[in-house]
């Protein structure tokens, strides 16, 4: 993993994002990374894990090929056996503590903290995420 200096709760400093962007480029060219597998410390260990913060620039790295991203979610009809637990699952996280598993997801993709409930946005945004994560 990369450690970032932050305390958690400031903006990364534009520096450290382009320094940031040269190592993962380099990382990825090197050993065939693939897009997908770029995650944070909270996606691999929710439980224990809560870093990066919500301040991290996750779409702006995704647009750069550093990671799983999701679109325009307002055509979206979910079905009506979406389960938002087995699309975590799909998409990556552990679902071992999905209160933790949750709050991570939040934290990732929708900027939120402390929050271990999913609005109809968020399942949209999630079933999106989802289908990218087969392909």
């Amino acid at each position: 993993g990369i450690e970032l200096d932050n305390d958690g709760f400031e903006p990364f400093p534009d520096e450290q994002l382009n320094s940031l962007a040269i190592l993962l480029d380099t990382l990825k060219n090197r050993f065939n990374i693939p897009t997908n597998n770029f995650i944070g410390h909270e996606d691999i260990a929710p439980m224990r894990k809560n870093d990066p913060n919500v301040n991290f620039p996750w779409d702006y790295f995704a647009q750069k090929g550093f990671g799983l991203w999701y679109g325009d979610t307002s055509a979206i009809v979910l079905p009506t056996n979406f389960d938002p637990i087995q699309a975590l699952r799909i998409v990556g996280y552990s679902v071992k503590d999905t209160t933790a598993t949750l709050a991570a997801f939040k934290r990732h993709f929708l900027k939120e903290e402390n929050n271990d409930t999913l609005s109809q946005g968020d399942k949209k945004v999630l079933y999106d995420l989802m289908n990218r994560s087969l392909f």
